[in-house]
């Protein structure tokens, strides 16, 4: 018996892009998907997306970083010590105010690690390390020693493991020779070699396990129209849309540009919004 799964993460907010997705998922016929983290933001679309996931249905979950950042920063959990943090506390502010009745609490109750059998193979899935969904250990220029610990102690032990976060596809080997797989970004997908970041297509894997073990491996490029995206942000009120719009553009993301948060920081005031909604949550 085969089983046919669509493995993908780090939406970012970006509706056209897993609407692409979606689409394309139903052309390869899957018969499940697994979900590995990162919904939303900074792009402007939760109420979509929350839908769209739900028509979907994955039947695996897991919490990545920035589904951390959302809870904390809509139940006013988030500093504003630095310009980053002002970032991602006024894009969850957006969402807590976009977000349908439990969504965030939902989001909350995603697990850090899932362990799935399907045929004969045990999957291991996290948004990065089964036990820390940030960090860079797990950047794919790595060593093979940092690979090694996406496999936990587990019975049966895990076979494959899966994990994203790093917003670029990968199929490698740990040191005894299990795999290792990512599936790519949907909203978000990068590469430091320019003539591999002009591919902005949305990125998912579709693997289809049979009763020998994976009959078949298939990164999936996905083409939308980035424009269109951009006209979504254009006509919302997220906030950062310059950065959004750029990214639409570049494919860079400028979460940790000082210099372009601190301008737009200091232009809209985006601190004292934030510590504003935090008193009206009473949390300051």
């Amino acid at each position: 018996m085969k089983t046919r799964i669509a493995v993908f993460s780090d939406v970012h907010g970006n509706l056209s892009a897993m609407r692409a997705m979606y689409r394309d998922s139903h052309q390869q016929h899957v018969d499940q998907y697994w979900f590995v983290g990162d919904l939303l933001m900074p792009g402007p679309s939760v109420s979509e997306i929350w839908r769209l996931l739900k028509i979907i249905n994955p039947s695996v979950i897991v919490r990545g970083n920035w589904d951390d950042l959302v809870v904390n920063g809509v139940r006013g959990k988030i500093d504003v010590k630095y310009p980053s943090h002002i970032y991602f506390a006024r894009l969850a502010q957006y969402v807590g105010q976009s977000a349908p009745r439990g969504m965030v609490d939902e989001i909350a109750s995603w697990p850090l690690h899932v362990t799935k059998k399907v045929g004969p193979l045990n999957f291991g899935i996290s948004h990065n390390l089964p036990w820390l969904n940030m960090g860079q250990d797990l950047f794919p220029t790595q060593s093979t020693k940092n690979f090694d610990q996406v496999f936990t102690p587990a019975d049966p032990p895990i076979d494959v493991a899966i994990y994203a976060h790093v917003h670029h596809e990968i199929m490698r080997y740990a040191s005894d020779e299990r795999i290792v797989m990512n599936p790519g970004a949907v909203g978000e997908p990068f590469n430091g070699w320019d003539k591999l970041h002009r591919d902005m297509r949305a990125h998912y894997l579709v693997i289809e396990v049979d009763d020998l073990g994976m009959a078949s491996v298939n990164f999936r490029h996905v083409g939308y129209d980035r424009k269109a995206e951009q006209a979504i942000a254009d006509q919302s009120a997220v906030p950062y849309v310059e950065l959004y719009d750029l990214m639409m553009h570049t494919g860079r993301a400028y979460t940790h540009d000082p210099e372009k948060l601190t301008r737009l920081n200091q232009k809209y005031g985006y601190a004292t919004q934030y510590l504003d909604y935090c008193k009206r949550l009473g949390q300051n």
